[in-house]
């Protein structure tokens, strides 16, 4: 998939009848990865993906999902995407082994094909002692992970999976995330992780998108968003007023944050500077080193996205 834009939108626009406007002139290129659509409730995250899946029109603007348009070409966009819905749909009467194998049936495999994908697939998800069960007796996380599987029976080339943490427990989210990891990263497939737990996603994206009422507020790689700024953290047991004196005298601007002090770097020297000032004061050094941003930051203190649950979406 080198060279292939994983999904673009053009001014995609999403006006529902009851006059509630979903997306609002969204314009975003995406690149194969691991990406993570962030937002809070309301955001517009399930209404993209529909459009993506072409399970639902634009009102205005145009889209392409492995550079195709999935208002005109659905069947074919749904043949190479796997989607996890977020929402409980399994039947609980049948197995596992059943379920995603019909699940390849409807995707198009042969019958012997469907059976063998659907134990290759559950097998990943770590199901696999678990296939010949029936649904209605899984727990929380192993129906999450079913659906995981049915979207990977037929060997997409995108995953479009709508909160994949959804009731899980701490334990059982650290899975899942490493599970959706290893299948970006190994399997060669490329994963929309859309959630509002932008903490969880920040530990396992390439880049991110993040909308907040149906627009973009950034899409870019994470390692962009978290890169170092230009100040340093200084932090010592004792004497901190001492050494904000001593650093002003010096010519050095600092601000506290926290338990450290954030110093700003003017050149490569003033490493040298802290260490000398800490020296001279004759102070415990605990930290010294650059600041990098967390993810978080980058959209403010009264933004919803938090690192923290923040609502469905």
């Amino acid at each position: 998939m080198a060279g292939v834009t994983l999904i673009a939108t053009q001014s995609l626009t999403k006006r529902y009848p009851n006059g509630v406007m979903a997306l609002a002139d969204l314009t975003v290129d995406v690149e194969p990865g691991i990406v993570g659509l962030v937002g809070a409730n309301g955001a517009g995250k399930s209404t993209l993906i529909k459009i993506l899946l072409g399970l639902l029109p634009p009102t205005a603007g145009q889209t392409r999902v492995l550079d195709l348009d999935p208002a005109r070409d659905a069947e074919q966009v749904r043949a190479r995407v796997g989607y996890m819905p977020e929402h409980d749909c399994l039947p609980p009467d049948l197995t596992a082994s059943e379920f995603v194998t019909h699940m390849g049936r409807m995707s198009g495999l042969p019958r012997t094909s469907a059976r063998e994908r659907a134990s290759e697939a559950l097998r990943h998800v770590g199901l696999y002692e678990e296939r010949y069960r029936q649904i209605g007796g899984y727990s929380t996380g192993m129906k999450q992970r079913v659906k995981l599987a049915q979207a990977l029976v037929h060997d997409p080339d995108l995953l479009l999976l709508d909160e994949p943490t959804n009731g899980l427990d701490p334990a059982g989210r650290e899975a899942m995330l490493t599970l959706i990891h290893r299948i970006g990263t190994e399997f060669g497939i490329s994963v929309v992780v859309c959630s509002h737990l932008l903490g969880e996603v920040e530990r396992i994206c390439d880049s991110l998108v993040a909308i907040d009422g149906g627009r973009l507020l950034r899409s870019a790689n994470i390692s962009a968003m978290t890169a170092t700024r230009d100040v340093l953290l200084v932090e010592v047991s004792e004497g901190t007023e001492e050494l904000v004196a001593r650093l002003g005298q010096l010519g050095l601007t600092v601000q506290p944050v926290g338990h450290a002090l954030q110093v700003q770097l003017v050149n490569d020297d003033t490493y040298d500077v802290i260490i000398g000032a800490v020296a001279d004061l004759d102070l415990p050094l605990h930290r010294l080193d650059q600041r990098r941003h967390r993810v978080a930051e980058l959209f403010g203190r009264g933004d919803p996205l938090v690192p923290q649950e923040v609502g469905h979406g």
